[in-house]
């Protein structure tokens, strides 16, 4: 049965996560021309998109091709969320709205906000259906953690009033804010979340390959995955992800993952830094935002320091081709990283909360303090 997102097929079912600083224009399109899904952009704060902030008006853009176009919300009062959706169906800035309760970084969490908020239910749900009954038709969805640690679980309640709410999929990152990106991913939590709910349930945490995503289905029973740190260094994942499903629908063996060798992945290195400085309108700008994929894309190459490291502090796209030209095109793709986590990895740790907040889980009153007037994480 297809995944459905409003009148949108989701064929396959895979969803790029919202990531800070990663998921603009320039990486969606890079993303979308490896294979189809639902590519959603960085997070954006109500408050800054209901104020027109001017760097998340820029934030906001999308590509011409892309379709649906999908934005993810974090805010924490209904009323700022209800007036934040409203200009995105007057000015149809969007196809699809997300809303974000996985946050889990001290400054988020310690004002109420993110992965802290489905503990005070009836604020969860206040802001859930300020998003819900706003949006005039257009899909809404949700994407949380597990709780905000083992003693304070959440996810089958807040996602059981998410669907009666209206939301049109819940997805759930398997941790808990205190376990952070640390550990292994609890997907028997998802499980347990698609059991409990009727709407489409989706996965997230610890899909590095293809093969981790159909393993997740199986395991699971989810309709759809949700993949983030995977792809950093590594679009063509979405490629993998494709052919994957394609062939489980088919019934036929699937293809090998794809294996770059480190002359194509330059060739996606210069693809990504190029569209970034379109992007940025300054090719400075767009070459230096890149300077943090670099090590992504080279991880696990016999790749001399020196020559990373000055990649990492290029400035124009003429220095990075040069500096790509001095790569041995034609070693292989080292099949050791494979499945391996990529992108942040941390220890479990204290999640830091506003005075008093576990007292009382029925309070829907807004936390002080906790609206971002600036997007992106």
């Amino acid at each position: 049965m297809a995944l459905m997102l409003g009148q949108h097929v989701v064929d396959p079912p895979v969803v790029l996560a919202p990531m800070a600083g990663i998921t603009n224009v320039a990486y969606r399109q890079l993303c979308r021309e490896q294979g189809a899904g639902i590519y959603v952009c960085e997070m954006i704060t109500t408050v800054a998109l209901a104020h027109r902030n001017p760097k998340t008006e820029k934030m906001i853009r999308f590509g011409p091709e892309e379709q649906p176009r999908s934005i993810q919300l974090y805010g924490v009062d209904p009323v700022i969320t209800a007036k934040a959706v409203r200009r995105i169906v007057a000015e149809d800035l969007a196809d699809h709205i997300d809303l974000n309760f996985g946050c889990s970084v001290r400054k988020i969490t310690s004002k109420g906000g993110g992965s802290a908020i489905p503990w005070k239910r009836r604020l969860f749900a206040s802001i859930v259906a300020a998003a819900v009954d706003n949006a005039d038709g257009l899909p809404v969805t949700i994407k949380m953690r597990k709780g905000i640690d083992d003693d304070h679980l959440t996810y089958v309640e807040a996602g059981l009033i998410a669907q009666d709410v209206g939301v049109k999929w819940v997805a759930l990152h398997a941790r808990t804010a205190a376990q952070r990106y640390s550990g292994t991913a609890d997907w028997e939590a998802i499980a347990t979340l698609k059991q409990a709910l009727d709407v489409p349930v989706l996965g997230n945490g610890d899909i590095w390959e293809a093969d981790d995503a159909l393993r997740m289905v199986d395991e699971t029973g989810c309709d759809g995955v949700v993949v983030g740190r995977g792809c950093l260094g590594r679009p063509w994942l979405f490629a993998d992800l494709e052919a994957a499903f394609r062939a489980r629908a088919l019934g036929v063996d699937r293809p090998g993952p794809v294996m770059p060798s480190l002359g194509e992945v330059a060739g996606v290195m210069r693809r990504h830094a190029g569209l970034l400085a379109e992007w940025f309108t300054k090719e400075r700008d767009g070459v230096t935002d890149f300077r943090k994929h670099v090590a992504w894309y080279l991880k696990g190459f016999p790749v001399g320091g020196e020559l990373r490291r000055a990649m990492a502090m290029s400035s124009s796209l003429m220095e990075l081709e040069n500096l790509l030209g001095k790569l041995e095109h034609d070693t292989p793709f080292p099949q050791s990283e494979l499945g391996l986590p990529r992108g942040r990895t941390n220890s479990p740790g204290k999640v830091f909360l506003p005075e008093g907040w576990l007292a009382d889980r029925d309070s829907d009153e807004v936390p002080e303090g906790a609206e971002l007037d600036d997007s992106g994480g």
